[in-house]
């Protein structure tokens, strides 16, 4: 009985956030099928060929199970994007799951392209956005409940409990995008200068230097 109401959960999910919050353009067609070896974009991928398509381009497993957590901030993103399941294509939805470590944090950060919407499959998470006021939005959310995140703003969710925890997230877009607001500011590629950043933040050099040394990507 847990298991048919989850699953209708995310039907419901996907309803909503395909018929009422729709965000990326309509589809002209009754399907399009991303060619991600193509090498050109338009707003999207271009559409393989009809002939070619198959099953296995509306088919993905990866959320099934929960990911291995395994670094500093003690959460793990499983996207189920176009990147992963090509007939999502032009079709304005995406789901991810989110493994989260005990004390685990999301870490606060913005999708560009969508609004999102998480049901938690277990655990206890603090969640919250802050509006453009500056207005932090937050609630303490626990197993079967959902919430939003309005697109764009930016938003973090934290597993306060002694136990693992996970969610589904929903999107309105096939790849909504994913800019972490510390991990953009310094790790950017070129960097970001550092007298932006001293004065954004009102620190010195120093401190600058030992927050890219932390966030700097490990070497192998």
């Amino acid at each position: 009985m847990q298991e048919m109401a989850a699953i209708v959960t995310y039907l419901v999910i996907f309803t909503v956030i395909s018929s009422a919050l729709a965000s990326d353009p309509d589809m002209l067609q009754d399907l399009c099928v991303a060619n991600t070896h193509a090498g050109i974009k338009v707003n999207g991928f271009t559409c393989k060929a009809e002939g070619n398509v198959t099953e296995a381009d509306f088919f993905f497993d990866g959320l099934a199970k929960p990911g291995k957590v395994n670094n500093s901030v003690g959460s793990l993103v499983t996207g189920a994007n176009v990147e992963k399941i090509p007939g999502l294509n032009t079709l304005g939805v995406s789901l991810s799951r989110i493994d989260y470590a005990p004390d685990g944090l999301n870490p606060p950060h913005t999708h560009p392209r969508a609004t999102e919407m998480i049901f938690v499959l277990e655990g206890e998470l603090d969640v919250g956005f802050i509006t453009t006021a500056n207005k932090l939005i937050s609630k303490t959310v626990k197993k079967g409940e959902v919430f939003v995140f309005p697109r764009g703003l930016v938003h973090f969710q934290k597993n306060n409990g002694d136990k693992e925890a996970s969610v589904i997230a929903a999107f309105n877009s096939q790849l909504p995008g994913t800019q972490s607001i510390a991990m953009t500011l310094f790790t950017s590629t070129p960097a970001v200068p550092d007298n932006v950043l001293t004065k954004a933040f009102q620190v010195g050099t120093k401190e600058i230097d030992k927050i890219k040394t932390k966030l700097a990507p490990k070497k192998s």
